[in-house]
């Protein structure tokens, strides 16, 4: 049973690396020449499929390593 565990928590955790990676980080290349990155802006398509896809990796990887624990 530890086996499957470890394996989903291998699994989730490449998941979570990568949707992280993916995400932008700043204003992009607006902020080399004088754009402001404080401007807030909605997450549209994408970008909010991927933020909310990094929550519940989150989530579910917290969840695993804790019944993980337990199991051991």
């Amino acid at each position: 049973m530890k086996l499957y565990f470890d394996i989903a928590l291998i699994i989730v955790a490449v998941g979570l690396i990568l949707s992280i990676l993916f995400q932008a980080k700043g204003g992009g290349l607006g902020g080399i020449f004088g754009q402001a990155d404080t401007v807030y802006r909605t997450r549209r398509g994408v970008e909010k499929t991927l933020f909310r896809m990094t929550i519940i990796l989150a989530v579910l990887f917290i969840a695993l390593a804790v019944v993980a624990l337990v199991v051991k």
